[in-house]
């Protein structure tokens, strides 16, 4: 078998491809804007079509696909056939904006390359080690059984790779580490991960909830929701979209992206001062609430384009923390690369690490794959 994997994560309006000869990358690209008008291609299936077509895919040993939602079902990287095929499209309903664009790309690879493995790597699975007391909602539990309503947590192909990733860092054993890892990107999760298991996430039954995002809301009283549709007649579907493309950031303050918040936030607008201080109150909240229920930290990780590139959102994030062993060195918090941010002997390793789910769904489905043979 060869080492060479194609990687294939279909977002809601993008599908980015890496193509990797062991741990190497030997070609990658994303194309953008997906089914928009007047952007790139009309869907994804044609996206994906755009992708293949002049890649040489010789001697390949699989093709990792990124899967947003496995529900109940899947708790592993699987090999994909009809029957798993079909398991994805019943898991829709918990994901209309991910899974058919997942299932496109899918459907597209299965079709274009049909003697190369096909693997399913889901975001979910990372979060089936939940106890239930984590993943259990306080609502009626034959309701909850009957939609499926519990904590499936996203993410996790991000928190698996950074909490491995921290323990190389640190030169500690995995097995052995608990971590706080803080993926921040314009989705934004918490992670605890206590001997390389999943205990507690601040996503929930869908991505909406925990963190302030980039136009997602996070935490929110579902009261809100009950008076807009009362009280502003708004529908469900407009609810819907307020809450998971006109909130967050832009919601806040008009822009999404971070970069964008803090500078007007140093040229002194109020409106993204608030919005900085909300995102980062939001975080300090599930830092300590995750360190109570580890008990012990060994270290706080931060990840993806904001946790990797936005220094004032590092220190404020864990501003107040010293009690807890928790502080940032400013020199090394305005450097590059992976690295330890907290001072020496610091109880707690403050770590910033580059994400690469891309690389890790090479792993999973090139392990998968060599499983079966």
């Amino acid at each position: 078998m060869t080492d060479r994997v194609l990687v294939l994560n279909c977002g809601s309006s993008s599908v980015k491809y890496r193509l990797y000869d062991g741990e190497t990358v030997t070609d990658k690209g994303t194309v953008e804007r997906v089914g928009e008008p007047g952007g790139g291609p009309a869907d994804h299936e044609s996206a994906v079509r755009q992708i293949l077509d002049p890649l040489d895919l010789t001697g390949l040993a699989a093709v990792g696909h990124r899967v947003v939602h496995g529900g109940r079902r899947f708790s592993a990287p699987v090999l994909i056939d009809d029957a798993v095929f079909a398991a994805i499209e019943e898991l829709v309903p918990l994901a209309p904006l991910h899974n058919p664009a997942n299932l496109a790309g899918i459907r597209v690879a299965r079709e274009s390359l049909p003697d190369v493995p096909q693997v399913a790597v889901f975001d979910t699975a990372f979060h089936h080690t939940l106890p239930e007391a984590v993943a259990t909602y306080a609502i009626d539990r034959d309701t909850a059984h009957r939609y499926d309503i519990r904590r499936y947590g996203f993410h996790g192909t991000s928190h698996a790779y950074v909490s491995k990733r921290t323990a190389e860092l640190l030169a500690r054993p995995y097995e052995a580490l608990n971590v706080i890892t803080l993926h921040l990107g314009n989705g934004a999760s918490a992670c605890a991960v206590s001997g390389g298991r999943s205990v507690a996430t601040s996503m929930g039954m869908s991505p909406l909830e925990g963190l302030v995002m980039g136009t997602r809301s996070g935490d929110l009283d579902p009261t809100v929701i009950f008076h807009l549709r009362r009280e502003g007649g708004l529908t469900v579907d407009e609810i819907d979209d307020l809450l998971n493309h006109r909130s967050g950031l832009l919601g806040l303050t008009g822009a999404n992206d971070m970069r964008e918040v803090l500078a007007r936030r140093d040229a002194g607008d109020a409106a993204a001062a608030l919005a900085f201080d909300v995102y980062c109150r939001r975080i300090t909240g599930y830092v300590g609430a995750y360190y109570a229920l580890l008990g012990r930290v060994d270290a706080i990780t931060f990840t993806a384009g904001v946790g990797e590139h936005a220094p004032a959102v590092r220190s404020a994030a864990l501003a107040g923390l010293d009690r807890l062993g928790i502080a940032v060195d400013p020199a090394r918090n305005d450097g590059s690369g992976d690295r330890v941010i907290s001072p020496d002997g610091g109880e707690v390793s403050v770590c910033v690490v580059g994400t690469d789910e891309e690389r890790e769904i090479a792993r999973e489905a090139r392990a998968v794959v060599a499983a079966h043979h």
